[in-house]
Formats: structure tokens, C-alpha cells, sequence
């Protein structure tokens, strides 16, 4: 795997994992560009938190067409341009309308998204963050988002299981599942260091990296 050839690169992973620090991360040592989603913009994302019954169906179709919208200026990348460093997966947004939505917002969603779904460029490599909950409710609730003060450990736990499904069944792309329960990707320099080794030396189509303790 080479990475200075790379020209789409995701970064996946439940909330807490570290996904969007480690993608900034990368794209800033590529000299790359940043696709990250923008939960922010997000009207209903707190409410969501607040009440996942009633505003799963629009946080999850906001989310939808927010992804979309970012990844239209990708459907013809070349080799000369900058690689492109994602926070997100289109392909997995499904899992989240799977895991929140009753049957029948289900059945509408999956309709909006056959329609809307684009076809985005195969990523030249996807990383997949995993950690144990307890790992991710504790940085959840470390980095103090007002609103994400309501995520239970439950969810977070469904979310977790949902993730380890998807990708052990993914085979789009090759793919680095990382266990981050030990890794500093914001402020260890070293264990950036030792994952961008770790992509260097993949050969296969799914590899697997863990900082031993």
C-alpha cells in the first residue's frame, strides 16, 4: 500500500473512536483534502439524542443528504489530483437507518437512498476505528458536546456491534481494522508513525493493527 498514491481515503468508525481526528491527521501529513461530515449543521442531531424514536427518520435523512451533496465532487477523481482524506462511508449509511428507524421510516429511507445514492469512487483504502465502549463513552463524554451528554451506553454499545458487522463483511475496499483503545492519534507522534508503517507493509485486502500494551 502506498499511500502517496492514494487518491480517496475513509476513515470509519462508531462516535468516540477518533475517526475524524485520525483522517485530519493523514490528510494533513498527505497534503490532501478534508471530506468530513458536519453534524453541526445538523438541526436535528440533539434531538435525536434527546428523543431517538421520534427524530431518527430526519436526522438520518439530513445526514443522507448532506453526504451526498459532499461526495458529488468526487465522482471523477484523477491522478493528478490531491488525495481526498473522508470521515464517512456512503456506503454504510444504511446502518444507521437499520438500527434507529421502525420498519416503515425504514422501508422510506432505503427508497430516498436508491435514489439519491451516487456512485462515488471506490476509496483506495478504508481504516476502521474500533474500541471497547466503555473507551468510547468515556472520550464521548470527555470532549464535551452538550448534546451528546444524552448518548447512553446502550446505544453506543448497538452502535459498536452494528460497525463490527458491517465491516466484517465489507469487501469494496482493501480495509485496516485499527484497535485505537491505546492509540493517541492527536497527540502521539509515534503512534501516527507506527500506524503509517502499518499501511505501508498491508499486502493483503484486509489487515489488522494493534499497539500492543
Amino acid at each position: 500500500m502506498d499511500l502517496e498514491k492514494c487518491r480517496y481515503i475513509v476513515v470509519e468508525g462508531p462516535i468516540g473512536a477518533g475517526k475524524t481526528s485520525l483522517a485530519r491527521t493523514i490528510a494533513h501529513h498527505l497534503g490532501g483534502e478534508e471530506l468530513f461530515e458536519r453534524p453541526e449543521d445538523n438541526p436535528f442531531l440533539p434531538r435525536f439524542y434527546e428523543d431517538m424514536a421520534r427524530f431518527a427518520l430526519p436526522t438520518q435523512l439530513t445526514f443522507l443528504f448532506q453526504r451526498v451533496d459532499q461526495l458529488r465532487g468526487l465522482t471523477q477523481l484523477d491522478m493528478f489530483r490531491r488525495v481526498t482524506v473522508a470521515d464517512f462511508l456512503l456506503d454504510k449509511d444504511p446502518l444507521f437507518a437499520r438500527l434507529n428507524l421502525s420498519d416503515a421510516e425504514c422501508q422510506l429511507y432505503e427508497k430516498v437512498y436508491s435514489q439519491l445514492r451516487l456512485e462515488a469512487p471506490t476509496p483506495d483504502l478504508v481504516i476502521y476505528l474500533q474500541a471497547p465502549v466503555e473507551t468510547l463513552i468515556e472520550r464521548v463524554h470527555r470532549r464535551g458536546v452538550a448534546h451528546e451528554r444524552a448518548i447512553s451506553e446502550h446505544y453506543l454499545a448497538r452502535l459498536a456491534d452494528a460497525y463490527s458487522r458491517y465491516f466484517y463483511q465489507y469487501e469494496a475496499a482493501p480495509l485496516l481494522i485499527v484497535n485505537s483503545e491505546r492509540l493517541n492519534f492527536v497527540d502521539n507522534a509515534d503512534h501516527i508513525a507506527l500506524l503509517l508503517s502499518r499501511i505501508g507493509s498491508m499486502r493483503g485486502r484486509r489487515e489488522f493493527f494493534n499497539l500492543a500494551p
